[in-house]
């Protein structure tokens, strides 16, 4: 099989060629390796090239699985496997592995994925672009000029790209959503608590943080919570599988919903016209699909919500860096982390405990709004991104004129509309249903009710079958042209 055709399927489809015995794993690793080669020159989306671990795990035997054979990549940032690179994007991070796979490392395993590679991510995943020092920009696919998001830029980029249909992601205040949303991607953040991150740890960021990836299409998303979701054995908080699989769920027509919409984000930050263009043109789609939509929006003190946020990230940032540094006995400067990070470990060193624990009860009160908000709606619409994608360099990490405050501010003016979800710990997903008047995807975000990804699915399935997005990719001449 080569490049082309093995950049038509989904994950899913291509699990059923090794299934039907018309492709083996190891042609499939091998095409996914030719299209590393050809596009990762023009995107730079691939970290390590793991060529000789994906054949020593396809001749060792690969578990049976709803991928079995297929190809994947995980991202510099969590989710580690034994003895695989994992420096965080950081020049401060060089040499870090770990003795051990992670539970969900273990479950991608088991699921049948097959790793070819590791994607880039921003330093310490702490970016809306990924465009680190020491790996350079991940380009668009639809644009070589512009940023492809972060910080699951690398996952995003390769996978509109064609080199993997599916990629290990996650999300700390929209880094799953909003890279999809600018790749054209479909980008579901969990529920809390529904993906194990042990058993180094109970929560990402205090709860912020969720695992998960992209993928194409809905099926593979659904396909793979099925998989790898449900109980951590031994985590203070976990949620159990629901009764009904949510590849099932694809197949339910959903009842009437009351969607409730906004075009204003709760931070002010401006949106692009074309972003709200796409998001009206959605909001009829649900309309003509019989859902009853009303412009609503829960009311909270952003101001406060984003305090607490940055104090969360800052806390783990620090203690992040503060074990690294007693691990591999190398001392955080400005010289050897980028400029926003060096502040922000800074900014986290100064915090105090009743600091930490205000965030929290921030977050708690933030939370009951929304929370009570959703038992009068069954999802929220919104766009996933306020901003078309912003040219390299614009998102700069690496500006020591920024403090850790005014970072962080900048960040949320570009992707305004995520970061709630990852405070309320609802699940939310980005879908392709937007495009520019130049030919870029625009994603618009469904967050649902705590622990109901079953509504998201049938409703992104419906969405999906009504407005196609599968055909709409990158031009791969143009990328090969770029190289």
């Amino acid at each position: 099989m080569d490049f082309y055709e093995y950049s038509k399927y989904d994950a899913t489809g291509l699990a059923l060629l090794v299934k039907q015995k018309e492709v083996t794993p190891k042609e499939l690793k091998q095409a996914a390796l030719k299209g590393i080669e050809k596009i990762n020159p023009t995107i730079n989306a691939v970290v390590s090239i793991l060529s000789k671990q994906a054949e020593d795990e396809i001749d060792a035997g690969i578990p049976e699985g709803p991928f079995t054979g297929v190809p994947f990549l995980i991202k510099e940032s969590s989710a580690q496997a034994k003895g695989i690179p994992v420096h965080l994007g950081s020049r401060f991070g060089a040499g870090m592995t770990t003795p051990q796979d992670t539970n969900l490392m273990a479950r991608f395993r088991q699921a049948g994925l097959v790793i070819i590679g590791t994607s880039t991510t921003p330093e310490f995943a702490f970016n809306f672009s990924t465009e680190s020092l020491v790996y350079g920009p991940t380009r668009n696919p639809w644009n070589p000029s512009l940023s492809a998001g972060g910080s699951s830029g690398g996952a995003s980029a390769a996978v509109a790209a064609g080199i993997v249909p599916v990629a290990h992601a996650n999300d700390g205040a929209g880094s799953i959503r909003q890279p999809a949303a600018v790749n054209g991607l479909v980008g579901l953040k969990p529920t809390r608590g529904r993906i194990p991150n042990g058993p180094h740890r109970s929560e990402i960021l205090c709860g912020l943080g969720n695992e998960f990836a992209v993928t194409r299409t809905v099926r593979d998303a659904a396909a793979l919570l099925d998989s790898i979701g449900g109980v951590d054995i031994g985590a203070r908080n976990w949620i159990e599988k629901p009764n009904r699989s949510y590849v099932n769920e694809l197949q339910i027509k959903p009842k009437r919903m009351r969607i409730a919409w906004t075009d204003k984000p709760w931070n002010n930050a401006p949106v692009d016209q074309e972003c709200k263009q796409a998001l009206y043109k959605t909001i009829e789609l649900c309309k003509d699909m019989g859902h009853e939509l009303i412009e609503a929006s829960p009311v909270i003190n952003a101001e406060k919500q984003l305090l607490a946020t940055l104090r969360i990230w800052s806390a783990n940032l620090s203690h992040s860096v503060n074990k690294i540094k007693e691990g591999l006995n190398r001392n955080p400067s400005a010289k050897n982390l980028e400029a926003s990070n060096w502040a922000i470990y800074q900014y986290g060193q100064k915090l105090t405990a009743s600091d930490l624990l205000e965030a929290f009860e921030i977050n708690n009160t933030v939370s009951r709004i929304v929370g009570e908000f959703f038992t009068r709606y069954d999802v929220l619409l919104t766009p996933a991104i306020a901003q078309l994608p912003w040219p390299i360099g614009i998102l700069d990490a690496n500006d020591p004129s920024l403090n850790a405050e005014e970072w962080t501010e900048r960040m949320m003016a570009y992707s305004p509309f995520t970061n709630l979800f990852n405070t309320t710990g609802q699940p939310a997903i980005s879908l392709p249903l937007g495009w520019s008047s130049e030919g870029l995807p625009i994603g618009l975000q469904f967050a649902a009710r705590f622990g109901d990804e079953s509504t998201l699915f049938q409703l992104a399935s419906q969405l999906e079958e009504a407005q196609p997005w599968q055909d709409k990719r990158p031009n791969l001449n143009v990328l090969l042209q770029n190289k």
